[in-house]
Formats: structure tokens, sequence, C-alpha cells
């Protein structure tokens, strides 16, 4: 059983490795960080170093997922999905790719959550059915979440779940001891990591900011971080997603004044949206709900469980009739209503989407109704946000929405709470994470200006490794990255499958079925489907095109593999794959556009074969006159 305890502070090391500040750059444009680029020479791999390998959340906001690596042993920190674009048809989750997980599964020891909202651990009961994870630490209300997850994924015997409080410290195999330390963000129970490890102390920040009123009087440990900075930290892993903007963020406090001014000039109903997970939002949304008299009426799967169990553990406390179903809302007067929906992002099946779009089968948008997203558009979902907002506003709603309403505060630090991180931590080396390019290109600005060397500095990308050891910092092997995308299925694609569905949305897709004898010979015209094809010469004219190529693909190939390979049997397989390739040139170069060709060859076999089964009910007799008789098969060979 792995220990958890108590840490408590230490001296400060006679050796202290705190790089001495240097000045200060005014003109943070100018200012150049490493990018991690390998020299001409492939770097080989340090042994005695500790690995740190991102999958996921560097240039993007999402699939937050991160591996720390010593010698034979490995923990994960995160595991986090995103959201699909608006090319991804059919998609419902984006996940990193885990091949290198997969391929070092005898290695992993524990699985570790900063805190539970869905781009941390989302992805967690997808990979539980390709890796194997003993033990998942983290906080009470992300492992309340996932056990939900697991429960519903029919995976709650893959692993054991433990949850931990601030400041413990947890010793995982040989060579890590994890230690979380409280911080403030926009769902409740969110921790920073200090990782123990045998080259130094890192901190792996989580997401954060610096909110000196959090809601529910947890307060940041900047206590514990400025110890721990005193003792010596070798590197840090800093949130970036706010390092273009300058100043602090607010308080979530601040959004209380500006929903409460809103609450009083409404005299309709309410709609309001958040994200599920700002349990802090919603707590001081419901306080308001009971201080002006509305019921409330849930609308939404994720808000409806992140409700319950924030209630269970004590972080939403309000009295059970402020809730109503949806069925009891048409009974009360109007001003008396406040329905809470998840949706804030646009998401094709969430509640306000579907209200939007006039599909939900008990909310209607009246005349009157206001509509409120307390929650900003994250970067690729802008458009669907405005779009439902243009649906909400086309049916009579008054929808309050933006920035200058200062009904939303972001959960991430901006340029100053990251020097507060730094100031506290002061950190030998900075990697920024978690953010598109040019917030991590703006972070590792922020981290020069308050005296981090730039040669300390580096920006990477998913897939590369960082190599520490307690003097150095530098980029190792590259590991296999990407993505894996999850459909209405649950189902994990490979890419592949992505961009066959784009190339069939952008061009069309052709379907060519092909009968041919054992010689090659074509037994009748081929079958020729277009679906989604604008063609600029006739269909006509495009079929025998298409009928002769394939006829003479198909003779020339037979041909090439009688003189090459004698009278060995045939790879129909790989002639119909050559067909394909050969119709796919045609196609571009005859229609000059790229739709998908899909070719499908039939073969009948040979009426002599031998090898044909006699007591083949589907087949016909033939007599040959010397007394042996041969069937003739009906079946044919079929290739796609």
């Amino acid at each position: 059983m792995n220990k958890v305890y108590k840490i408590q502070g230490r001296k400060r090391k006679t050796s202290d490795t705190t790089p001495k500040p240097t000045k200060t750059l005014k003109d943070t444009p100018k200012i150049k960080v490493k990018t991690g680029e390998k020299n001409n020479q492939e770097i080989q791999s340090n042994k005695n170093a500790l690995r740190v390998i991102p999958l996921g959340g560097l240039h993007e906001i999402g699939k937050n997922t991160c591996i720390y690596e010593y010698e034979d042993e490995i923990i994960l920190v995160d595991a986090g999905i995103g959201f699909p674009t608006d090319g991804m048809h059919g998609i419902n989750v984006v996940l990193p790719d885990m091949t290198y997980l997969r391929e070092n599964n005898h290695k992993i020891k524990a699985f570790v959550a900063t805190h539970g909202h869905e781009d941390h651990i989302g992805g967690i009961p997808y990979h539980l059915r390709q890796i194997d994870t003993p033990i998942i630490y983290g906080p009470r209300l992300a492992m309340s979440l996932l056990r939900d997850k697991l429960e519903e994924a029919g995976l709650s015997d893959r692993t054991i779940i433990k949850t931990v409080g601030p400041r413990e410290v947890v010793k995982i195999g040989k060579h890590f001891q994890v230690e979380f330390i409280r911080n403030t963000h926009s769902i409740a129970d969110s921790f920073t990591l200090a990782i123990h490890t045998p080259v130094g102390v890192l901190i792996h920040t989580g997401d954060y900011k610096v909110d000196h009123t959090p809601v529910d009087g947890e307060y940041f440990d900047l206590h514990r971080l400025a110890q721990l900075g005193e003792e010596g930290i070798l590197c840090i892993f800093g949130d970036s997603t706010n390092s273009e903007v300058p100043g602090f963020t607010p308080s979530e406090r601040s959004v209380y004044p500006n929903l409460e001014k809103i609450f009083l000039q409404s005299h309709g109903r309410l709609l309001l949206t958040t994200f599920a997970t700002s349990v802090h939002r919603v707590n001081m949304v419901l306080e308001l709900a009971q201080k002006y008299n509305r019921k409330v009426a849930i609308v939404g799967r994720s808000m409806l469980n992140v409700i319950a169990h924030a209630r269970n553990l004590g972080y939403i406390k309000c009295p059970e009739d402020l809730f109503i179903p949806l069925g009891a809302m048409n009974r009360l007067p109007d001003e008396q209503v406040l329905i809470l929906c998840t949706g804030s992002q646009g998401e094709k099946f969430a509640a306000m989407t579907r209200i939007s779009r006039g599909e939900h089968r008990q909310v209607k948008i009246r005349q009157g109704d206001t509509v409120i997203f307390s929650a900003n558009p994250i970067p690729g979902n802008t458009i669907p946000v405005v779009n439902t907002i243009d649906r909400l506003m086309m049916q009579g709603a008054n929808v309050l929405y933006g920035k200058n309403l200062g009904i939303h505060v972001s959960g991430h630090g901006c340029q100053e709470d990251q020097k507060l991180m730094l100031a506290l931590t002061k950190p030998k080396f900075v990697v920024p994470v978690h953010g598109e390019h040019r917030m991590l290109v703006k972070h590792g600005q922020t981290a020069q200006s308050v005296g981090i060397p730039p040669e300390n500095i580096v920006i990477i990308n998913n897939g590369d490794t960082i190599e520490l050891t307690p003097d150095t910092i530098r980029k190792g092997p590259k590991v296999p990255s990407g993505i894996e995308l999850v459909d209405n299925s649950g189902i994990v694609h490979s890419t592949h499958v992505m961009e066959e569905r784009t190339q069939i949305a952008q061009d069309g897709v052709i379907t060519v079925v092909a009968a041919v004898n054992y010689q090659g010979r074509l037994l009748e015209e081929p079958q020729i489907n277009l679906r989604g094809v604008v063609s600029k010469i006739e269909m006509s004219m495009l079929k025998r095109l298409i009928s002769r190529n394939v006829d003479k693909t198909i003779g020339d190939r037979i041909k090439s593999a009688l003189l090459l390979n004698g009278n060995e049997e045939i790879n129909w397989s790989s002639i119909r794959l050559d067909v394909e390739a050969s119709l796919d040139r045609l196609i571009q170069r005859e229609l000059r556009s790229n739709p998908l060709v899909v070719f499908m060859l039939q073969v009948q076999p040979d009426i002599n074969d031998n090898n044909s089964d006699d007591d083949d009910d589907n087949s016909d007799g033939e007599n040959n006159g010397d007394g042996k008789f041969t069937r003739r098969r009906r079946s044919v060979v079929t290739t796609y």
C-alpha cells in the first residue's frame, strides 16, 4: 500500500541552485526562448536523466496529458480530452496518441489528477481500456466524478481510486513522491503538484489563478510554494493559457454583483449556461436563485452529475426544495423560474444548443426569456457559440454574453499571476505548457522578464522529450504523438478515418464495382455510383473512361503477374489496390477534384477449380465425358 503522509517544511539547502536574477528586459517582443530543436546529430537519451513527455496540451487547448519517467518507472499526470473541430465529422472526443504508453505499459506506476475538468480527466475511461494503471490519485471532487465515469464504462475493476488532500504526499514506486498543493481555479478541489524526483523537485502547476477571495474559502497555498522555492525548484511546467493578458485574473467573486444585477432586472424566465464543472459559479447562481425566489430546473446530464457530487461533498450548499423537475416549471410564474443548462460552448448535443434549435422536448424559448452565457468560448468554439446565440435571439430571447458584462472570469492566471508563481518558486528551468503556441512563447517571455535566463526556458511540442539532470535541461528523442478520435460508437479511430470523412465531405465519393473472370476479363460493364461529386464532363463519358481504365489496368497487372510468377495464384487484393490507385489518378485528372474512390472487385473462380468442395450445395455438376465429374461453383471471390 502506498503511504500517504503530511510533508513538513525543510531547512533551506546550503547549495542554492536557484539562478540569480538577471536584468529585466522591457522590450519583451524581442525576447527569444529556446524551442528545443535537435542538433544536426541525433541526441541520444540520457539514462540518468528524468524524462518529461507531454502527449497533449501543447500548441492547443485541451487533452492535457503528461508523462514523468525515470529509469523503469512512469507516472502519468492528467489525461484529458479535446473538443473536435468543425472538420471532424461525426467525432465527439479527441484524445492524444497513447502509443508510447501502450508500448511502455509495464512501467506505469500510477496516474495523478490535478483537478476534475474534462480536459484533464475525461480521457481516463478510454485509456484504461488500452493501458493498465494500478492506482489513480486525485482530489475528492475529481475522483468522485471519475468513479461515475468508470462505473458507466464498466471499468471500475480496472484500477484503484485514491483521494488525497492538501499537502499530502504520495510515494509512487522507488523514485517519485508527489505532493498536492491547494491552488485556486474555476473548479473546486484543484491542486498544483510538487513532484520530488532523484534529480530535483519539479512543479507541475496544473490550471490555476491566484484568487484572494475564493468562493469556497479554500485559499491558494502560496506559503508552501514559497517554502519549496526557498529549498530549490529544478523546473516548473506552467499553465500558459492567459499568458497574453496583462494584470491579474479577477476573483471568481467579482462575477456575483453582475449576475445579481441581471436577476434584479429580469422579469421573465432566466436561462443560464456555464461550464458544468464551474462549481463556484454554479454555487453563486444557486445562491442568487434562492435570494430572489426562483426555483431551479436543471437541464443537461453533466450539470446534474456535478451538482449532485458537489452537494454531497459540501461544495454547494442549498435546500433541496430549491430544485424542481422540468415538468413542474410551467406551473410557476415565469419570474420564479431559473433554468440551468449545459451548452456554453455550443456543443452539438448539449442542452442550450438543442433549445436554440427548437429540438428540446420540454424547454422552448418564449418572448421575454433572458438567456445568460456565463462563459467565454474556448479557442475553436467561437462559431458554434455565436450560432447558438443567433438562433436564441431569432426566437425572441434577450441573450446576455461577452466580456464587457462581467458575467464570466477565467480560471487561468494572467501575466501577473504567472510572475507571482515564478517569483515564489524561483525555478532553475521553465517549460511553458497548457496553451497554444503564441501563449507558450509569451509565457517564456514573461519568465525571462522576471530573471529566468533565456537558455533555461524551453518551448516544446507534444511528443517532445525534456531530459532533466540537476544541472541541465535538453531535448531527448521524440516519441509518437498526434491524436486519436472517438465517435458515437465509443470506438477509438485513427486519423486515417477522419481524413477519409473529410475527403468525402469536400469532394464526395465514387464507388466502382467490377466483376471479372479468372483471366481478368470484365463479365459486364462496371457499376459506377457518384455521391456528392460535381462532374464537368458528361456522365456517359466519365463511365466509359472508368470502364476502360479498369479493364486495361486489370489486364496489364495480370500479364505482369503471369510473367513474374508463372502459374502461381494471382493476388487479386493487390490488383484491386492498383486499380483503385489508377482510378484515383484518372478522376483527379478529369474532374479536377479529389473525391474518395472506392473500388470493389468480384472475381469468378476458374470453373475447373479442382480444389472446390464436392459437397458444396451451391454448385452445379458437369460431366466431362471421361467419367470425371467437375463442380462449377456459383460463388465468387470478392475483394474490397
